[in-house]
């Protein structure tokens, strides 16, 4: 512990000051500032220290406590202040160094304690603030996960959204108030989920239940081009597998998918891990709304979804990690601008249908090196009394990592 530390991060639980070990006690009671939440704040008591409550957003209250730096000033925050709490944030503006931080159990961990799960195996969620459509990439038959609720509404709008999606017979624990004495865990199947005055602190405990037949996102590339909605502008299911094989999606990296079509491509990049980010770059506003609607029925609501058309559109967008481009590969300097905005290691990859696109990547190939891809795929069909195959128009595909 840092003998330079002034500031110190308090897990709090609902048990407030009794649950504190005598540490964070001491601190609190030399504090020349606390700030926390209002519900925070009360759980403490009455303390000889200046207090101040979050506003919104909280990052406003940065300013204030940086000016206090060198004065003992004590945060509260709800159980593991770094696991999906505002730790992180803090560490932004204030040198670990001169932090300690004192955390109780999180409210996935009090959650799988109640109900004997084995945290390592449980998918960990937070829809505080978020679409609740985050969830639906971890609902696979059998599959835990534990879900941060946004109030006392999230439970009921969550067996809502799986009832919708054929996954009435999964069953939800609603953990209310956990760790005091107004503790309280209710469970409810999703289908005529009939459970009413949920506390607004509550974590729900999801137990999927699914049939057959039911669309489950897989994390592997090669969703069936009917889960998307789309107008014949798709990457299409084979070359898409193929595509994001190239592409080589990283977990916190993110894509630029230009000429987004249906957003298949940047909505499966998503799907490969929830700290992927992509931006789907789309001229046509008809397309720009089935990306929004593709997005969020598969799971990634957080899709960014920028309409205009390439180069233009791309200007002031956060640098790339991988490009993908579907279409206008023949706008000029397309291709170099693209080329540009990679960092090292990043990778560009085009794929080309017509002769006069795959004429431009044949010449940037010899310009940038990378290599050259002709596909053709064929599905069997059945002819009069016989089966044969039907072939899709070939694709030349070029993919280059930038030295």
């Amino acid at each position: 512990m840092s003998a330079s530390a002034w500031l110190t991060i308090i897990g709090i639980a609902e048990d407030g000051l009794d649950g504190l070990s005598f540490d964070a006690r001491e601190r609190l009671s030399q504090a020349a500032l606390v700030v926390g939440g209002a519900r925070h704040l009360g759980l403490i008591g009455d303390t000889p220290a200046e207090r101040m409550t979050w506003p919104s957003p909280l990052q406003d209250a940065f300013p204030a406590i940086h000016a206090r730096r060198g004065e003992p000033v004590c945060v509260l925050a709800s159980g593991d202040p770094f696991f999906f709490g505002v730790g992180s944030l803090i560490a932004e503006i204030v040198p670990p160094g001169e932090i300690v931080c004192l955390p109780q159990p999180s409210a996935f961990s009090l959650a799988a304690s109640r109900l004997g799960w084995a945290l390592q195996d449980c998918a960990l969620i937070s829809l505080h603030g978020r679409a609740l459509e985050r969830v639906v990439p971890h609902l696979h038959p059998g599959a835990r996960a534990l879900a941060l609720s946004w109030d006392g509404d999230t439970p009921r709008n969550l067996a809502a959204l799986l009832w919708e999606r054929g996954l009435g017979r999964s069953r939800l624990t609603v953990c209310e108030a956990m760790g005091g004495r107004r503790e309280r865990l209710r469970a409810a199947f999703a289908e005529g989920f009939d459970l009413i005055g949920v506390d607004p602190l509550n974590t729900v405990a999801i137990e999927v239940a699914a049939g057959p037949g039911l669309r489950i996102p897989s994390r592997a590339a090669g969703l069936p081009d009917d889960w998307f909605e789309h107008d014949g502008q798709i990457t299409k299911r084979e070359m898409r597998a193929v595509t994001l094989a190239q592409l080589a999606p990283r977990p916190r990296q993110r894509l630029w998918d230009i000429g987004a079509g249906s957003g298949s491509i940047s909505i499966e990049w998503l799907l490969a891990d929830p700290a992927m980010r992509a931006v789907a770059v789309e001229r046509d506003p008809a397309r720009c709304g089935r990306i929004r609607r593709n997005a969020a029925a598969l799971g990634v609501p957080h899709l960014d979804v920028v309409q205009g058309a390439a180069p233009e559109a791309l200007a002031g967008l956060e640098p790339p990690d991988a490009i993908f481009i579907g279409g206008g590969v023949s706008e000029p300097g397309l291709i170099d601008l693209c080329w540009t905005a990679l960092p090292p290691r990043g990778r560009l990859v085009v794929n080309a249908v017509t002769l006069e696109a795959q004429a431009e990547i044949a010449a940037a190939q010899r310009r940038l090196g990378g290599d050259l891809l002709m596909t053709q795929f064929a599905h069997g069909e059945t002819l009069g009394r016989f089966r044969g195959f039907r072939p899709s128009m070939p694709s030349v595909q070029w993919s280059a990592i930038k030295p």
